[in-house]
Protein backbone atom coordinates (compact mmCIF):
# COMPACT_ATOMS: atom_id res chain seq x y z
CA UNK A 1 0.00 0.00 0.00
CA UNK A 2 0.89 3.52 -0.88
CA UNK A 3 0.70 5.00 2.31
CA UNK A 4 2.32 2.13 4.32
CA UNK A 5 5.39 2.31 1.98
CA UNK A 6 5.65 6.32 2.54
CA UNK A 7 5.50 5.55 6.19
CA UNK A 8 8.32 3.07 6.09
CA UNK A 9 10.34 5.58 3.75
CA UNK A 10 9.84 8.17 6.70
CA UNK A 11 11.36 5.98 9.34
CA UNK A 12 14.00 4.57 7.32
CA UNK A 13 15.39 8.60 6.46
CA UNK A 14 16.53 10.69 9.24
CA UNK A 15 16.98 14.17 7.82
CA UNK A 16 14.41 14.52 5.45
CA UNK A 17 14.98 17.73 2.96
CA UNK A 18 11.20 18.22 2.53
CA UNK A 19 9.68 20.46 -0.80
CA UNK A 20 6.08 21.72 -0.61
CA UNK A 21 3.97 23.51 -3.19
CA UNK A 22 1.08 24.77 -3.37
CA UNK A 23 -1.01 21.28 -3.21
CA UNK A 24 0.04 21.40 0.66
CA UNK A 25 -2.24 25.04 1.02
CA UNK A 26 -5.44 23.75 -0.77
CA UNK A 27 -7.42 22.30 2.19
CA UNK A 28 -6.85 25.63 3.36
CA UNK A 29 -9.09 27.21 1.21
CA UNK A 30 -5.87 28.42 -1.23
CA UNK A 31 -5.92 26.98 -4.95
CA UNK A 32 -3.47 25.84 -6.59
CA UNK A 33 -1.85 26.29 -9.97
CA UNK A 34 -2.07 23.57 -12.19
CA UNK A 35 -4.30 20.49 -13.43
CA UNK A 36 -3.62 17.00 -13.12
CA UNK A 37 -1.61 16.35 -15.87
CA UNK A 38 0.77 19.58 -14.96
CA UNK A 39 -1.00 22.20 -16.99
CA UNK A 40 -2.09 25.39 -15.86
CA UNK A 41 -5.74 25.60 -14.44
CA UNK A 42 -6.29 29.59 -15.14
CA UNK A 43 -4.25 32.23 -16.70
CA UNK A 44 -0.95 32.57 -16.13
CA UNK A 45 0.16 34.60 -13.00
CA UNK A 46 1.80 38.01 -13.95
CA UNK A 47 5.37 38.21 -14.78
CA UNK A 48 7.68 40.89 -12.97
CA UNK A 49 8.68 42.58 -16.35
CA UNK A 50 4.84 43.81 -16.89
CA UNK A 51 4.47 44.49 -13.32
CA UNK A 52 7.41 46.71 -13.90
CA UNK A 53 6.67 47.96 -17.25
CA UNK A 54 3.03 48.49 -17.33
CA UNK A 55 1.44 50.67 -14.58
CA UNK A 56 -1.49 48.89 -15.84
CA UNK A 57 -0.74 45.67 -14.87
CA UNK A 58 0.29 46.65 -10.92
CA UNK A 59 -3.33 48.28 -10.92
CA UNK A 60 -5.03 44.94 -11.92
CA UNK A 61 -2.28 43.11 -9.81
CA UNK A 62 -3.26 45.60 -6.80
CA UNK A 63 -7.12 45.85 -7.46
CA UNK A 64 -7.17 41.37 -7.82
CA UNK A 65 -4.95 41.18 -4.65
CA UNK A 66 -6.88 43.60 -2.30
CA UNK A 67 -10.24 41.55 -3.09
CA UNK A 68 -8.27 38.28 -2.83
CA UNK A 69 -6.54 39.19 0.40
CA UNK A 70 -9.81 39.38 2.58
CA UNK A 71 -9.88 35.44 2.63
CA UNK A 72 -6.26 34.93 1.65
CA UNK A 73 -4.61 36.81 4.86
CA UNK A 74 -7.32 34.72 7.21
CA UNK A 75 -6.08 31.64 5.63
CA UNK A 76 -5.21 28.75 8.53
CA UNK A 77 -3.02 25.80 8.13
CA UNK A 78 -4.14 21.92 8.17
CA UNK A 79 -3.40 19.19 8.38
CA UNK A 80 -0.50 18.61 6.14
CA UNK A 81 1.19 21.67 7.52
CA UNK A 82 0.48 20.50 11.17
CA UNK A 83 2.28 16.66 9.79
CA UNK A 84 4.94 18.32 8.71
CA UNK A 85 5.55 20.41 11.75
CA UNK A 86 5.45 17.06 13.53
CA UNK A 87 8.14 15.68 11.62
CA UNK A 88 10.31 18.37 12.78
CA UNK A 89 9.28 18.15 16.06
CA UNK A 90 10.56 14.65 15.97
CA UNK A 91 13.98 15.85 15.02
CA UNK A 92 13.56 14.49 10.97
CA UNK A 93 13.56 17.74 9.39
CA UNK A 94 16.04 18.96 7.99
CA UNK A 95 14.83 21.68 6.02
CA UNK A 96 11.64 22.15 4.68
CA UNK A 97 12.01 24.01 1.72
CA UNK A 98 8.24 25.80 0.48
CA UNK A 99 7.32 26.88 -2.86
CA UNK A 100 4.40 28.76 -1.10
CA UNK A 101 3.83 32.27 0.03
CA UNK A 102 1.15 31.82 2.77
CA UNK A 103 3.29 31.40 5.64
CA UNK A 104 1.63 28.71 6.95
CA UNK A 105 3.90 25.92 7.46
CA UNK A 106 5.48 28.77 9.79
CA UNK A 107 2.03 29.30 11.60
CA UNK A 108 1.80 25.43 12.25
CA UNK A 109 4.44 25.47 14.19
CA UNK A 110 7.48 24.56 11.39
CA UNK A 111 10.77 26.61 12.24
CA UNK A 112 13.21 25.19 10.31
CA UNK A 113 11.84 26.80 6.83
CA UNK A 114 13.35 28.31 3.73
CA UNK A 115 10.50 30.54 1.66
CA UNK A 116 11.59 29.97 -1.56
CA UNK A 117 10.03 32.18 -3.50
CA UNK A 118 9.29 34.72 -0.52
CA UNK A 119 6.44 35.79 1.60
CA UNK A 120 3.07 37.52 0.33
CA UNK A 121 2.55 39.46 4.09
CA UNK A 122 5.73 41.85 3.20
CA UNK A 123 5.31 44.93 0.55
CA UNK A 124 8.29 45.97 -0.43
CA UNK A 125 9.61 49.04 -2.16
CA UNK A 126 11.86 48.48 -4.78
CA UNK A 127 13.26 52.07 -5.13
CA UNK A 128 14.02 52.70 -1.50
CA UNK A 129 13.88 48.95 0.19
CA UNK A 130 11.27 49.97 2.80
CA UNK A 131 8.61 47.36 3.95
CA UNK A 132 5.13 47.54 5.27
CA UNK A 133 2.92 44.75 6.13
CA UNK A 134 0.14 43.46 3.90
CA UNK A 135 -2.22 44.16 6.26
CA UNK A 136 -1.43 47.74 6.39
CA UNK A 137 -1.17 48.45 2.87
CA UNK A 138 -4.53 46.79 2.80
CA UNK A 139 -5.86 49.37 4.75
CA UNK A 140 -4.08 51.66 2.13
CA UNK A 141 -5.47 49.94 -0.87
CA UNK A 142 -9.25 50.60 1.02
CA UNK A 143 -8.66 53.67 1.71
CA UNK A 144 -8.22 54.67 -1.67
CA UNK A 145 -10.58 52.46 -3.86
CA UNK A 146 -13.53 52.30 -1.31
CA UNK A 147 -16.05 51.61 -4.26
CA UNK A 148 -13.66 47.95 -4.70
CA UNK A 149 -14.55 46.78 -1.34
CA UNK A 150 -18.08 45.64 -2.36
CA UNK A 151 -16.89 43.24 -5.26
CA UNK A 152 -16.47 39.38 -4.53
CA UNK A 153 -14.70 36.74 -7.24
CA UNK A 154 -13.28 33.43 -7.12
CA UNK A 155 -9.75 32.92 -4.64
CA UNK A 156 -6.89 32.52 -6.84
CA UNK A 157 -3.47 30.90 -5.87
CA UNK A 158 -1.22 33.63 -5.14
CA UNK A 159 -3.57 35.24 -3.04
CA UNK A 160 -5.84 37.53 -5.20
CA UNK A 161 -9.15 37.05 -6.75
CA UNK A 162 -10.45 36.25 -10.87
CA UNK A 163 -11.86 39.70 -11.31
CA UNK A 164 -12.90 39.71 -14.93
CA UNK A 165 -14.49 41.99 -17.06
CA UNK A 166 -13.73 45.07 -14.36
CA UNK A 167 -11.85 48.56 -15.24
CA UNK A 168 -8.69 48.97 -13.54
CA UNK A 169 -7.98 52.09 -15.09
CA UNK A 170 -9.29 54.26 -11.79
CA UNK A 171 -7.74 51.75 -9.60
CA UNK A 172 -5.50 54.02 -7.67
CA UNK A 173 -2.43 52.30 -6.47
CA UNK A 174 -0.84 53.39 -2.98
CA UNK A 175 3.17 55.22 -3.17
CA UNK A 176 5.47 54.49 -0.74
CA UNK A 177 5.36 56.18 2.32
CA UNK A 178 8.97 56.44 2.90
CA UNK A 179 10.23 57.64 -0.73
CA UNK A 180 7.18 58.46 -2.59
CA UNK A 181 7.88 57.02 -5.91
CA UNK A 182 9.64 53.57 -5.74
CA UNK A 183 7.20 50.92 -6.90
CA UNK A 184 5.73 48.74 -4.15
CA UNK A 185 5.90 44.99 -5.11
CA UNK A 186 4.70 42.04 -2.77
CA UNK A 187 8.37 40.10 -1.20
CA UNK A 188 7.56 37.35 -3.32
CA UNK A 189 9.10 35.86 -6.57
CA UNK A 190 7.58 36.97 -9.44
CA UNK A 191 7.33 34.74 -12.97
CA UNK A 192 10.60 35.76 -14.83
CA UNK A 193 12.21 36.72 -12.10
CA UNK A 194 15.25 34.98 -10.43
CA UNK A 195 15.22 33.16 -7.19
CA UNK A 196 17.95 35.24 -4.80
CA UNK A 197 21.01 33.62 -4.87
CA UNK A 198 21.99 33.27 -1.36
CA UNK A 199 18.04 31.60 -0.68
CA UNK A 200 19.41 29.15 -3.44
CA UNK A 201 22.74 28.75 -1.40
CA UNK A 202 21.24 28.07 1.98
CA UNK A 203 18.46 25.32 0.63
CA UNK A 204 21.25 23.55 -1.01
CA UNK A 205 23.89 23.54 2.25
CA UNK A 206 20.82 21.63 3.92
CA UNK A 207 20.22 19.32 1.13
CA UNK A 208 24.08 18.34 1.07
CA UNK A 209 23.21 17.77 4.73
CA UNK A 210 20.10 15.55 4.27
CA UNK A 211 19.60 11.44 3.79
CA UNK A 212 16.66 11.34 1.20
CA UNK A 213 14.16 14.26 -0.21
CA UNK A 214 10.22 14.49 0.07
CA UNK A 215 8.28 16.40 -2.21
CA UNK A 216 5.05 17.27 -0.94
CA UNK A 217 1.95 19.02 -3.09
CA UNK A 218 4.24 20.25 -5.84
CA UNK A 219 4.19 18.92 -9.52
CA UNK A 220 7.64 20.66 -9.72
CA UNK A 221 6.77 22.55 -12.80
CA UNK A 222 8.77 25.33 -12.25
CA UNK A 223 12.08 25.21 -12.41
CA UNK A 224 13.21 26.74 -9.33
CA UNK A 225 11.58 23.77 -7.28
CA UNK A 226 12.83 21.12 -9.75
CA UNK A 227 16.42 21.82 -9.90
CA UNK A 228 16.66 20.69 -6.09
CA UNK A 229 15.24 17.61 -7.03
CA UNK A 230 18.00 17.42 -9.56
CA UNK A 231 20.12 18.01 -6.87
CA UNK A 232 18.99 15.43 -4.82
CA UNK A 233 18.84 13.09 -7.25
CA UNK A 234 23.05 13.61 -8.36
CA UNK A 235 23.56 12.97 -4.82
CA UNK A 236 22.29 9.82 -4.99
CA UNK A 237 19.20 10.38 -2.59
CA UNK A 238 16.11 8.23 -2.84
CA UNK A 239 13.28 10.82 -3.17
CA UNK A 240 9.62 10.25 -2.13
CA UNK A 241 6.48 12.56 -3.84
CA UNK A 242 3.06 12.54 -2.41
CA UNK A 243 1.06 14.80 -5.14
CA UNK A 244 -2.20 14.18 -7.24
CA UNK A 245 -1.30 14.19 -10.87
CA UNK A 246 1.66 13.87 -12.61
CA UNK A 247 4.96 15.74 -11.66
CA UNK A 248 8.01 17.13 -13.87
CA UNK A 249 10.15 14.19 -11.54
CA UNK A 250 7.78 11.14 -12.27
CA UNK A 251 11.13 9.49 -13.43
CA UNK A 252 13.62 10.32 -10.77
CA UNK A 253 11.79 9.31 -8.22
CA UNK A 254 11.87 6.41 -5.42
CA UNK A 255 8.41 6.70 -4.30
CA UNK A 256 4.95 8.20 -5.33
CA UNK A 257 1.77 8.78 -3.61
CA UNK A 258 -1.02 10.00 -5.29
CA UNK A 259 -3.94 11.27 -2.29
CA UNK A 260 -4.23 15.06 -0.91
CA UNK A 261 -1.21 15.78 1.50
CA UNK A 262 -3.32 15.98 4.56
CA UNK A 263 -4.13 12.37 3.67
CA UNK A 264 -0.84 10.93 2.73
CA UNK A 265 0.67 12.66 6.10
CA UNK A 266 -1.86 11.52 8.40
CA UNK A 267 0.32 8.80 9.80
CA UNK A 268 2.48 11.85 11.79
CA UNK A 269 -0.41 13.24 13.71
Amino acid sequence: MPHRALEDFVDRHRRLFVLTGAGCSTNSGIPDYRDSDGNWKRTRPVTIQAFLNEAGTRQRYWARSMVGWRRFGRAAPNDAHRALASLEERGRCELLLTQNVDRLHQAAGSRRVIDLHGRLDVVRCLGCAATTTREAYQGELARLNPCWLGLDAADAPDGDADLEHQDFSCFVVPACRSCGGGILKPDVVFFGENVPRDVVASARSHLEQADAMLVVGSSLMVYSGFRFVQMAERRGLPIAAVNLGRTRADELLTLKVEDQCAAALSFLL
